[in-house]
Formats: structure tokens, sequence, C-alpha cells
């Protein structure tokens, strides 16, 4: 038996208010909300300005940017950009805008940093699994040796010169899935920075988050990341302050077969499914970036995914939950948020400290 599952989100808001409180009211800053649905998730915007006409326009120039990167990456849609490369760069190199441009740069990057654990090139894998008709499919051998030749991040060769794309091997197909919600989460809030907004928090969905600023009288943006079992108390707490915090997790998308889970997130290197993994998130300064260790992060596992944040991205914060979701070991690099008890407590240190800990059985307490 077979079923696909759409679970709950990965990283849960928990505000400290839902509406103006009397401290913002009286800095004449009030919280306005807005949603819209885009790349397959709905983003939330939450913002503090002064008053209803100013976030209407703020919300909607947000909005008018997510669709534009949308109207670029999709590989829905026939006519944006990235199809247009998919259908066209295995015969002759294309030429892109160039934002388009940089956000293969920046997949590239990843991709080389990772050793290829991050590869924007697996759209011919998802499809073999049947993620893109959800509807959960097992390759066959023959089926996955196809797929190898149609996939690898080293077979698409980027000229900056003359902002072009080539794809070294016929088949390949670009899926933005890993890195787009956080490239356009990055775009989105450069256009708050711009219009000077100072507090306000923006999500793809469970995917990523980017906190400008603060609430009024607050720390941070408070955020709240789940225990991989549905109901217990969470993992931590964070409180966000300009940077993102993205997630990776195999509950949100994944089909079952025969009492089997197997997740969405794909290791290119065996072209099957990550497994042993429960959730990962990342908090860095950059959207993009959060959003792509995130999955570098589910793919590599603990010990490997250590030393990449530590080598390209010493300034990103990380837990990693994995193993049995009864009695997880969670690993932390840089954590400082408090932690639950089911992962015990993380070490800290003036430069990039790794602790692992075999998580102790029992609830966590309530924050």
């Amino acid at each position: 038996m077979m079923r696909l599952g759409y679970f709950s989100l990965l990283v849960c808001l928990c505000f400290l208010s839902a509406s103006p409180s009397t401290r913002a009211a009286s800095t004449h800053q009030h919280l306005f909300t807005s949603t819209h649905p885009a790349m397959g998730t709905t983003y939330s915007l939450f913002v503090y300005t002064s008053d209803a006409r100013r976030a209407k326009q703020l919300s909607d120039d947000v909005w008018d940017e997510i669709d534009r990167i949308e109207d670029l990456l999709s590989n829905y849609r026939e006519t944006s950009e990235l199809s247009r490369i998919n259908h066209l760069a295995a015969d002759a190199p294309i030429t892109t805008d160039p934002e388009t441009f940089r956000f293969l740069s920046e997949a590239q990057h990843w991709s080389s940093t990772s050793n290829g654990a991050f590869d924007i090139t697996v759209g011919k894998l998802m499809r073999a699994w049947g993620f893109f008709r959800s509807s959960g499919h097992i390759p066959s051998d023959a089926e996955l040796a196809t797929v190898r030749q149609e996939t690898g991040w080293e077979k698409m060769r980027l000229e900056p010169e003359n902002r072009s794309v080539r794809f070294l091997s016929p088949g390949l197909e670009l899926d933005p899935g890993g890195i787009g919600k956080g490239f356009a989460v990055n775009a989105a809030a450069a256009i708050l920075r711009r219009e000077g907004v100072r507090s306000a928090l923006l999500s793809a969905g469970s995917s990523t988050l980017y906190a400008i600023g603060a609430p009024p009288h607050r720390t941070g943006w408070r955020v709240v990341v789940p225990d991989p079992v549905q109901g217990n108390p969470p993992l931590s707490v964070i409180f966000l302050r300009d940077e993102s915090v993205s997630s990776a997790n195999c509950t949100e998308k994944n089909f079952i077969l025969n009492g089997h889970l197997y997740c969405h997130i794909m290791d290119p290197s065996t072209l099957r499914p990550v497994e042993g993994m429960l959730r990962v998130s990342v908090i860095h300064p950059n959207a993009t970036a959060s959003d792509a260790l995130s999955n570098v992060v589910f793919v590599k596992r603990p010990g490997e995914s250590l030393k990449v944040l530590a080598r390209s991205a010493p300034q990103s914060r990380a837990i990693i939950v994995s193993g049995d979701s009864s009695n997880p070991t969670c690993t932390v690099f840089r954590w400082t948020a408090k932690l639950s008890p089911r992962c015990g407590p993380a070490q800290h240190a003036e430069i990039p400290t790794l602790s692992s800990r075999s998580a102790a059985k029992g609830s966590a307490s309530r924050y």
C-alpha cells in the first residue's frame, strides 16, 4: 500500500503578539500580516510599520518580487528562464540574464563546496522517484543507471564572461527546489531593506525564514524548532535578527510504500532518498546559503556536515537530528539557543565547536 504525505510545518512561528502590542502602538508601529501562494508553498510576511497603506504597498512589492523570481526559476512553467535552459542548454550554450546566472553560480558554489551533496541537476532523479508527479515510485536499477548519466553538477558549465550555461551531457534537468526559495526570500528581503523596513519576518512556508530587525522592544523574532515527534515539546526556540533559518526534513514531503517512508531529499551519490536523518535547521546571514546548507547537511550526515560548516560557513549555526525518532541523536554546530533535554546541552567556544550527544529519553521541558 502506498500513500503520499505532506505533513506539518518544520519550523513553527510563535509570536509574542498577534496584534499590535501597547508598546508597539506607543512607537506608532503596528504588526501587519500577509500571505501569498508561490513556488509550491505559502509565503508569509509579518511587518511592523506605521499604517495599513504602507503595509499594503510593502506586501505588494514583496509578492511581486517573489512572483518575478518564480517566473525565472520555475521548473513547472514552460515559459520560465530555467525551463528554457533545461530545454536548450544541451544543444548549445545559452546566454541568460544576470539574476538567473547568479542563481546558477550560487548553486554551483554549494555543489563544489559540498562535493556534490547539493546538486541542482537532480531533476531527472526526482522524476524517477515520482516526486514531480506527486505519486511515489521506486525506480529499477536500469532506470537509475540512466539517471546517473543525466545528473551531475560537474556536467553544467557556466561561463561568467558572457553569462552562458551549457550542459555537457544530454538529458540534464535543473531542479531549483533545494535553493530557490532561499534565493527568492533573499531578493524580497532586499526590497524591504531598501524601503527602510526595520522589523519584518518573511517565510517561504517551512523551508526558509528571514528576519529583519526585531519586533518592538524584543531581541528578535521568536521561532520554534519542533521535535521530530509530533506533539512533543520543541527541540529549541531561537530568536532571529538580521539572519535566516532554513530547515530540511522528511515529514513535509515523502511517500510510504510497504511500510517504508521514502524521503524527497535525495543523496546524489547513491541516487536514493536519504535515510536515517530526521531534521536539520541551519541559521546563516544569507537566506540562499541557509537554504542550500540545510540540504547539504541533511545529505552529508553529521560528521561530514560539521566539517563543511566549519570550513565554508563558520558564521552559521546548525542543529542536526538523526537516528530513531524515539531516541534521536542531536548534533550541534555553534547552536547558542537552549536545547530540549532530548538533545542534551550544547558545548560552546570562541571558535566553531562541534558536539554530538545521544538524546536522553523523555519529554522536553516547555518553553
